[in-house]
């Protein structure tokens, strides 16, 4: 009797063994590991700099808006060659021309978004040398103030007034959302390394829990207690479980390299993950998940955007297929001279206007069927728009009634889980008094270890729920904010 009470204490000691950490042992939760992605992965890195692009983007649409102040000019203009010229008899001749032709322009141009046109103003330099004559003249604009005006045509600026913006918006919260997707992946990848180390941890304690069963069942056997057969049976469990923890090693190597490689994590300690916990502190409800969703989505800006650009795409056909007209002002004042002091010396006043325009007159239908298209494509641009909509709405619907089945069932495979341990504990306690056959024994291993299995995938099903209702609504539900980063 004594014996057999060392040998429950045995078995007792040796499936409750924790494996000691070593100093090496780098110990993650599943938060850190999310962090650690977010500000080191590729993906990461990525994403920054698809945000700072369409920043610069978003800077250049603004510059359009702004003074423009250019230097522009041709200097030296030298050309010496031999240049052909009508005669007034109808002839040609070949004369020589040996001459410089330089000039220097500065403007200033000032857009007006309103009405598409250009407010400007200049002030010109030119010099020509005829180096065979041995003659120099000056011209020169000192002073000009113009406006160009497109009538009847496209504004772009105005337009782009509108969806620039948008655009610009759209491309901070898909930002946004880039971030939250790299907490999804990481996530997975956490829970691919959690569930390897679960199941390596699994395998090494029934192998070390079917190593010592076997003892005690040779002592049984050797004391007449057990068949042959059931010591068959428990070698070849032995070597099952030998050949489990072999694959479930495998399987955890490449788990913890997947998780390396995305989050960046370089250093060459052994990773340890620990169990997220069970209970995620927060209350939501679909009617919320819609607001914050719809607030904060790139999706959602981009169904304005995109109603915006189909609209913008039918005024620019019906712009474009009509009379188009430009209006072209100047008032200034403008001198010729042969040296510079003169040429600035009570120059003349120099007055501009004038009208260019086109009229299609005979097109064969070709402007009509170029608005024609454009308004049939913004017309499958706002069912489209509608149909992403209803998905919008319907996937935020799915999630928040999935989020809500996980937590149930995240407490229903704990318990799960505490009874197979509960229940493979009576099982195993029974083998050894004697009253237990072993294949009733190895169902209940089966069943002890499928139950943590299935925890460990209920965790990663509600916390990828979690995280998962955060990118489709961009907000924080534990602390009740929206989600941004700088």
């Amino acid at each position: 009797m004594p014996l057999k009470y060392f040998y429950i204490t045995a078995v007792f000691l040796l499936t409750g063994h924790v494996y000691a950490r070593q100093a090496d042992t780098l110990v993650l939760t599943l938060p850190q590991v999310v962090e650690m992605a977010k500000s080191r992965s590729i993906a990461s890195k990525q994403a920054s700099t698809t945000r700072e692009t369409k920043y610069w983007q978003y800077r250049t649409y603004r510059s359009n808006y702004q003074p423009q102040l250019a230097l522009n000019g041709v200097l030296p203009g030298y050309n010496k060659t031999f240049k052909e010229v009508l005669q007034p008899d109808g002839t040609i001749l070949f004369q020589s021309v040996h001459n410089n032709n330089s000039s220097l322009n500065l403007s200033f141009s000032q857009s007006i978004a309103a009405t598409g046109g250009t407010i400007y103003g200049t002030t010109q330099l030119q010099r020509f040398d005829d180096f065979d004559r041995k003659n120099t003249l000056y011209n020169t604009v000192p002073f000009g103030i113009g406006y160009s005006q497109p009538m009847f045509q496209f504004n772009a600026l105005r337009w782009d007034r509108t969806i620039e913006p948008l655009k610009f918006h759209e491309s901070k919260q898909a930002f946004i959302e880039s971030m939250e997707q790299i907490a999804i992946t990481a996530s997975g990848y956490y829970f691919d390394l959690l569930l390897a180390q679960v199941n390596h941890q699994i395998a090494a304690t029934n192998l070390q829990n079917t190593q010592n069963i076997r003892r005690i069942a040779d002592e049984k056997f050797a004391l007449g207690k057990i068949s042959r057969n059931e010591i068959l049976q428990l070698e070849l469990e032995q070597l099952k479980a030998q050949k489990a923890v072999g694959i479930a090693r495998r399987d955890m190597e490449i788990a913890t390299l997947n998780l390396r490689a995305y989050t960046g994590l370089q250093q060459a300690e052994k990773i340890n993950l620990q169990l997220p916990d069970a209970a995620i502190q927060m209350e939501i409800s679909v009617n919320q998940v819609l607001k914050e969703a719809y607030e904060n989505r790139s999706d959602a800006i981009a169904f304005v955007r995109r109603i915006a650009e189909a609209k913008r795409d039918v005024a620019k056909a019906k712009g474009d297929n009509g009379l188009n007209a430009t209006l072209t002002a100047q008032l200034g004042y403008s001198k010729s001279a042969a040296t510079i002091p003169k040429v600035y010396h009570s120059p003349q006043d120099q007055q501009e206007i004038q009208v260019s325009f086109v009229i299609p007159i005979l097109d064969w239908g070709r402007s009509r069927s170029r608005t024609k298209t454009a308004e049939a494509n913004m017309q499958f641009t706002a069912y489209a728009v509608e149909q992403d909509k209803q998905v919008f709405a319907q996937e935020i619907v799915t999630q928040v009634t999935l989020f809500e089945m996980m937590q149930e069932q995240l407490a229903l495979t704990a318990r799960a889980d505490s009874i197979a341990s509960e229940k493979y504990q009576i099982a195993r306690d029974r083998y050894v008094l004697g009253n237990l056959g072993i294949t009733d024994l190895s169902i209940a291993f089966q069943e002890k270890d499928q139950a943590k299995r299935d925890y460990v995938s209920a965790l990663r099903d509600c916390w990828g729920a979690y995280y998962q209702l955060r990118y489709l609504s961009l907000y924080d539900f534990e602390r009740k904010e929206k989600i941004t980063y700088r």
